[in-house]
């Protein structure tokens, strides 16, 4: 049997790291195996940063959350425990995004924050979650194949009906007329 070289798919794959490697100082962008090291590296970093990022812009929101508060004479624990007892449910994102663009919204919140720690503010009722109840005689075999099979799935959920995801349209409509 002849001899078959792997030259195109092995060129073809070299080519490939040297061009991820691209601007890579010294002979990191110019040697394969110098190369496959430095992009195996950079692989590594950008998976590790990619979810310290998360904690970065966490720990930024909460810096300027803090030197905006301070500005209104609280401190940040301060500030984010009577906004919780006051029952204003805001993330830090949203609340850093305020104190930067808006100083007097974000003063309106301290005030707030500080009602909710003197025990003056009621905190607000906790939201019930209200769960639509239909019953399986209002479907006609007619108005559900009306609908499409999104829809269908969404019906399936609400009426807490397992093993929809693989179905047909038919089957999903037969579930839906016997539940």
């Amino acid at each position: 049997m002849p001899r078959v070289k792997g030259g195109t798919v092995a060129r073809k794959r070299r080519k490939k790291t040297l061009k991820l490697a691209k601007g890579y100082f010294g002979s990191k962008h110019l040697l394969f195996k110098t190369a496959k090291q430095a992009v195996m590296h950079s692989y590594e970093f950008a998976y590790r940063d990619r979810k310290k990022r998360k904690g970065d812009f966490r720990k930024l929101w909460i810096s300027r959350i803090n030197a905006a508060a301070r500005q209104n004479g609280m401190t940040y624990s301060k500030l984010i425990n009577g906004l919780k007892t006051a029952g204003v449910e805001i993330n830090r994102k949203m609340l850093a995004d305020i104190a930067v663009n808006d100083p007097e919204g974000f003063k309106g919140l301290c005030e707030t924050a500080q009602e909710g720690l003197s025990g003056k503010a009621k905190p607000a009722a906790p939201k019930k979650e209200v769960k639509k109840e239909t019953s399986s005689n209002s479907f006609t075999r007619e108005a559900l194949e009306d609908k499409t099979v999104d829809e269908l799935k969404e019906l399936c959920k609400e009426q807490d009906i397992s093993g929809y995801s693989k179905l047909k349209k038919d089957e999903i409509i037969d579930e839906l007329l016997n539940n």
